[in-house]
């Protein structure tokens, strides 16, 4: 009908009758009548923190913690973060709790969850700890992004990178990470009709830089591909508005009214537009036959426009030659006088004379 516990110098016993509750037996060694089987003793250690118990709410009511341990009663609104000799433990929910005081060294901090977002100096330590992911969000905006923060559906502010918390249960909170760097869209091989008819293959290309985070993650839910149908849709509305010589001929002024066509849907995305290009065009194979053809005609046709103009001008060369020597006896006798010189140097000269009177022409101009 007795039994003899031993309960050492760090552990407390726990004595229920009848599975009520009635008092803590200390340290030492206890003969403790046991009424045919209606009272026991759980022997539990102060070496573990915590109290943990079915009728804690009880013992905490009877007072005979009151120099042994420390209760805590959280609200629904509450929370709170443990330390256990100098190292984070774990985050605490809603609820009754007790440790024993004196063994180790136990902290708790409560916060409220008022303010949804959790903001502490050791949050990196806390988001690793025990019960963690049960009562938070944790998330983590990267270098070179900016996170949109809404909470329950209602935008609250921008986040810059770093790492971030939030209590689960006071409220839906959203983080949506968006890339601050230079980002580029390849709208390739698209097939388009100029306005005669031609058909073309293009491939371009657009960069553009997220301006209004809000606005870009409020105004469509794919923000790469609505900016990669706006750029599709002001390409073909620009190429088909042209005919292929004009097209061909001023790409610049293509490219500059397709980056203002951009630029104006893309503020509406929340974007900046930085460039946009063509980098390839590409023309059915009968196209590229019958486009050689024409080129060769016309660089034919320039090749023999320079030739009449060069045999004009050394006509006219000669006819202004002409009139000059005509007008001026002296100068066509020195023009006669040079090319004996360049015959005689070229070579040995032999002059046969025949009747009188051409010799006597010789010999004068000699």
């Amino acid at each position: 009908m007795f039994k003899k516990i031993h309960i050492r110098s760090y552990e407390v016993g726990l004595k229920f009758r009848e599975n009520e509750f009635v008092g803590l037996i200390g340290a030492g060694k206890h003969f403790v009548y046991m009424g045919f089987g209606k009272t026991k003793v759980r022997v539990v250690s102060k070496r573990d923190p915590w109290l943990v118990d079915d009728q804690l709410d009880v013992i905490v009511k009877s007072g005979v913690l009151a120099d042994k341990a420390e209760v805590i009663d959280l609200s629904d609104h509450e929370r709170a973060l443990v330390w256990i000799d100098g190292r984070f433990s774990c985050v605490l929910g809603p609820g009754l709790y007790a440790y024993w005081t004196g063994v180790r060294n136990t902290r708790v901090e409560t916060v409220t969850i008022e303010n949804a977002r959790l903001e502490h100096k050791e949050l990196s330590t806390i988001v690793r700890g025990g019960d963690a992911a049960r009562l938070l969000d944790v998330c983590k905006v990267d270098r070179d992004h900016v996170g949109v923060l809404f909470l329950d559906g209602r935008f609250v502010e921008l986040l810059d990178p770093g790492l971030y918390a939030f209590w689960k249960d006071a409220g839906d909170a959203r983080v949506v990470a968006v890339d601050t760097r230079e980002l580029q869209v390849d709208v390739s091989g698209q097939e388009m009709l100029t306005a005669d008819k031609v058909s073309l293959r293009i491939n371009a290309m657009a960069t553009y830089v997220v301006k209004d985070a809000r606005r870009a993650v409020s105004v469509s839910d794919d923000l790469r591909q609505s900016f990669y149908r706006e750029v599709q849709f002001a390409l073909r509305a620009s190429v088909g508005a042209r005919e292929l010589d004009v097209f061909l001929g001023g790409k610049d002024d293509l490219i500059e009214e397709l980056e203002q066509s951009v630029r104006d849907r893309a503020r509406v995305l929340g974007l900046e537009v930085v460039s946009v290009g063509i980098r390839d065009v590409i023309l059915p194979g009968d196209m590229k036959d019958l486009m050689n053809k024409v080129i060769e005609a016309r660089k034919a046709a320039e090749a023999n426009l320079i030739r009449a103009r060069e045999e004009t001008a050394a006509m006219r060369s000669q006819a202004n030659t002409a009139k000059l020597l005509a007008d001026n006896p002296t100068l066509m006798r020195l023009r006669e006088l040079e090319i004996l010189e360049k015959i005689a140097s070229a070579g040995n000269m032999s002059i046969v004379l025949g009747e009188k009177g051409l010799a006597d022409r010789v010999v004068n101009l000699l």
